[in-house]
Formats: structure tokens, sequence, C-alpha cells
């Protein structure tokens, strides 16, 4: 098999780095920025940089042309989604939420108002979503949420409360999950909305991570009313939806190289520095360790390219999904630790103290892979899908 990408990709990449190159911010590479990290300013910032991206057709490149893409494919989607990784372009995990997980779902069961009315605005950047999925007693098991919408006329009322809503302060809808018949079983009982998020009954209230930023939220719905036509594809459907959605969210392509991107900054610190009166670099042990990491990286990277192939054959990745983000969230674990040795005490220094490196990206970057591997569904779960789906295991 040949696992080269073609002459008009390879040009393609080479176009979107000549790109980055003039149109990053340099305030961007100042602020300290990274999964989950988002400040006031750093918001801003990467949501003008989205609508460049927008603007060129490049933030939902594999979107079709008339609903406001670039038709480009999911190949280049992959390399376009590298480059920006690998950049540390100003794309923050909300524009994957709205853009990879909402905008696929909505393609796949949106109805004709509904893709024509958001996809659109997705494409340009002028709209985001959040996600409303969790809720206090219903994590990974999401057949267990609680969340009512009950039919009221023209409309339905929506109360219930979700939490670990990302990005919900900034969003302008939410793609939720509501039960929709108590009576029904798990699995058949839910359906999806999208719900304007300014209106009435609507309460957002912070929750601070790990890292001491605002991104994560609790919402609560009080007799929130959505008109009939927020209901998305068929009532009573809405696990199949939300489990597509979940597969979009679990693909991950860009993940091979936010790892790459560590490990570059980890090798070049090693080459740099010394320890007991020696480069970093020198030391067996950690030059071992940083192989070893190069060599877990080229594994995501082909499971990730595998993910981008099946798409552009017309396939679904399910299970191949939950294989990348298994390894990919493991392996940001893994490198994270690895870089934190590598960097010694240095790597534990947080951004503003007058000896930390950089923006203390290493630092950062261990902190946040803590919660990876839970969101999306925990690791536990997608090694259930692997065994039943991939394996044809049976579930005892």
């Amino acid at each position: 098999m040949d696992f080269k990408f073609s002459a008009e990709e390879e040009a393609f990449r080479d176009e979107v780095k000549g790109w980055l190159k003039t149109e990053i911010p340099q305030r961007w590479r100042e602020l300290p920025t990274g999964l989950w990290q988002e400040t006031e300013e750093s918001w801003k910032i990467s949501r003008q940089f989205q609508k460049k991206l927008g603007s060129k057709g490049w933030l939902a490149p594999a979107y079709p042309v008339e609903l406001g893409g670039a038709g480009l494919g999911h190949i280049k989607r992959l390399i376009l989604a590298e480059e920006l990784v690998y950049h540390d372009a100003p794309i923050s995990i909300e524009a994957e939420i709205t853009v990879n997980w909402v905008g696929m779902a909505l393609q796949h069961f949106g109805s004709e108002e509904q893709q024509k009315d958001y996809i659109p605005r997705i494409a340009k950047g002028d709209i985001i979503f959040c996600l409303g999925y969790s809720e206090p007693n219903a994590g990974s098991d999401l057949a267990s949420l609680q969340t009512r919408a009950t039919e009221q006329g023209d409309n339905y009322m929506i109360n219930g409360q979700k939490i670990w809503c990302s990005y919900a302060h900034y969003a302008d809808y939410c793609w939720l999950g509501a039960v929709t018949d108590p009576e029904a079983p798990k699995h058949r009982n839910m359906s999806m909305f999208v719900i304007d998020m300014k209106s009435p009954g609507i309460t957002i209230r912070p929750l601070i991570n790990v890292i001491g930023c605002h991104s994560f939220n609790e919402v609560f719905f009080d007799d929130v009313r959505v008109p009939k036509n927020g209901l998305v594809g068929q009532k009573n459907n809405g696990w199949f939806q939300l489990a597509m959605a979940l597969d979009f969210e679990r693909s991950g392509v860009g993940t091979a190289a936010t790892n790459k991107l560590i490990l570059d900054q980890m090798v070049k610190y090693a080459r740099t520095n010394k320890r007991n009166g020696r480069l970093i670099s020198e030391d067996p042990i950690m030059r071992s360790l940083m192989a070893e990491m190069a060599i877990e990286i080229e594994v995501a990277r082909m499971l990730c390219y595998r993910i981008a192939w099946i798409y552009s054959k017309g396939g679904h990745s399910n299970y191949e999904s939950s294989q990348a983000m298994v390894f990919g969230s493991e392996l940001l674990r893994r490198i994270s630790d690895a870089g934190m040795r590598v960097m010694g005490q240095y790597g534990q220094l947080a951004f503003g103290s007058s000896r930390a490196i950089g923006t203390a990206e290493m630092y950062r970057a261990y902190l946040a892979s803590l919660s990876i591997g839970v969101g999306g569904g925990t690791n536990e779960i997608q090694r259930n899908i692997i065994a039943m789906r991939g394996l044809g295991l049976p579930r005892k």
C-alpha cells in the first residue's frame, strides 16, 4: 500500500503552510492557549481567525460548496487539520464541536430547512454550538439522561440540567438530547434538538477547570420553549443521531499532529538544555523515552489516516473512531508525562512564572490531558465498542 499523498495534496499542504505563516497573529504566540484554555482575549483572536478560514471555505473544507464549504474532501480536510494543529493556529475545540460534530450530524439528520439555515453559517464561522449531552447522573451512560422535552402545542418545553457543556457561555445554539417518551425503553425514548441559547429559561453557571480556566459549564433548562422545527430528524430516534455524532467527535483526525507538536517542543528542549552537566538529549533514558513517543505518534497517525480514508470513500467510521480515541488520548497522557520528565522541575512552572519555559506549554498540556479519555465517552466505553463492533465479541 502506498501511504504517500498525491502531488495535488502535497501542493495543498504547501499552500496551507504558506497561508499560516502570514495569518497567525503574533499575539496568539504570546498567549497561554491550548485545549480548554481560552481566555477572553484568545477567544476573540480565535473567532476572528476562524472567520478568515470560513471565508476561504477552510473552516469546513469537506462540506459541499453549496453549503458553504470548499468541497475538498476528507483527505485534504486531514491535511488542513494537521497543519492547523501543528502550527498552533488559533483554532479552539469549539470549532471542532461546531463544524465536525454538530455540523456533520445536521448534514445527515437535519431537515432541508435546518441545513439551509445552520450549515452555511457554521461553515462561515458565524455561529457556534455547545453540546447538551452529559448530566449529573448520566455521563458515559447517556441513555440514562433525564432532561425532558414535552410537547405543548406547536412547541416543546425543555426541563432539566446538563453539565460539562464546553463553551456554553459563548455558544449561539445547543445541540441537545432530551427524553421525549419517558414510557419507552432506553435508546428509544430520546430526541435531538437545536436550541437557541438566548431562549428564556436557560441559566449558565461556570465550572472552572484544572488549569484555572472557564471552559466548562453547567446549564439549566427551566420551561425553555423550543419550536417544533427545532426537533432534528425523527422523534425518539435521537440515540442513533447522538451515537453518530459521537463517532464524529471521537475520530479526531488532527490528534497525531497535536502529539507531534508536543514531542518536537520536548526534543528542542532536550537538545539545548543540560542536566548534571550534559545535554538532556545525550541521556540514554531520555533518548529512549522520546523515541518511543515518536513511534507511537506514527501509530496514531495511521489510525487517523484510516478514518479520513473511510470518510473519503463515503463510509462512516465507528469502532475505528473509538480505536483512534483510545490510542490518541492515552498517548497524549503518556507524551505529556514524558515531557514533564524531560523538562524536570521547570516543566512544573505555570505561565507567568519568571522561569517558566515559554508559555508553559508542557505544564498546561499535562493538566489538560487528565480529562482526555473521559469526554466523548470514557476509554472503558470505547474498548467495549471496539470489542463488540470491531471484534464481534459478545456483550458478556
